[in-house]
């Protein structure tokens, strides 16, 4: 028997060729921008600004790296928000996980209404708080504390990380509940032994949404963090910027960029699947 081959529908098709058009124009852009600045950060500073930039006449300037990472401080700045990111994203998952499963699984007198508060905090723009936020910190004198971001990056991503996580939970069947029960689990023997590990695509993907939202925040460090020993990698970098007008490194700037940008492209490449898996089957279940 012949195989039936699928019908193409080639109207539909040729509309979608603008489109397509646009999705290959903006990819080749984007190489082409993070080609040039990858390309810029092992020149020297006299060839960004000629037109043999990509010949590489002086070689490839790795000392480049080694400058930013020392002298330009990148190396404290990176540190840093390894750190913030690490504790923060750690922080969110313990507090958002349980939040999101008590909410999703237990009927209790308010529980719409919490879930609803959690949900209308994601429409709340950061700059509404922050000036009442920075008149009681310094009330407190806890500006340029690294723990007070740490504390503020993980209250401003836990709402979005419960109602992430809650059709997550949702989508589970109550009968793996029922049989833990019965075996005489507790309740939070339930959730750490069965439940939390099969919301394991919901914490990858909603801890890389966290990592990437916290390692590029700017607005928020800007105001809280002045001190270099304290400072993250955006408002460093934005600083490094600034002085490379009477500096003049500009292949060392550069080679920040690719320093800052590299974590969180890398973690993009490798767990581009495991994103699109993540919100898919929270799109499914909810």
């Amino acid at each position: 028997m012949k195989k039936l081959k699928p019908s193409v529908d080639r109207k539909t098709q040729a509309r979608l060729i603008p489109f397509y058009l646009i999705v290959i124009l903006w990819v080749v852009f984007t190489f082409a921008l993070i080609g040039w600045v990858v390309f810029a950060s092992f020149s020297s500073s006299s060839e960004i600004f000629s037109d043999h930039m990509f010949k590489f006449e002086s070689g490839f300037h790795f000392e480049n790296y080694a400058k930013a990472w020392r002298t330009q401080k990148v190396s404290v700045f990176f540190m840093n928000s390894l750190l913030y990111t690490i504790v923060s994203c750690t922080a969110i998952i313990l507090i958002a996980s349980p939040a999101a499963y008590v909410l999703s699984r237990f009927k209790f007198k308010g529980n719409t209404v919490v879930q609803n508060l959690f949900a209308s905090a994601l429409g709340i723009p950061a700059i509404m708080i922050i000036m009442p936020l920075f008149s009681l910190v310094s009330a407190l004198k806890l500006t340029n504390n690294r723990w007070l971001l740490m504390f503020l990056y993980t209250a401003m991503n836990v709402p979005f990380a419960i109602f992430f996580l809650l059709s997550f939970f949702k989508g589970l069947s109550t009968t793996y509940e029922e049989a833990a029960a019965i075996d005489g689990c507790t309740p939070i023997g339930t959730y750490y032994k069965i439940m939390f590990p099969l919301v394991q695509p919901g914490i990858i993907t909603v801890t890389i949404f966290n990592f990437i939202t916290i390692w590029n925040e700017y607005f928020m460090s800007l105001i809280f963090a002045n001190k270099p020993k304290v400072r993250p990698v955006a408002v460093g970098l934005f600083n490094m910027i600034q002085s490379m007008r009477y500096t003049g490194d500009w292949g060392g700037m550069f080679a920040s960029v690719v320093i800052v940008f590299l974590p969180t492209f890398v973690l993009y490449i490798f767990l581009s699947d495991r994103i699109i898996q993540g919100v898919t089957a929270g799109a499914i279940k909810g």
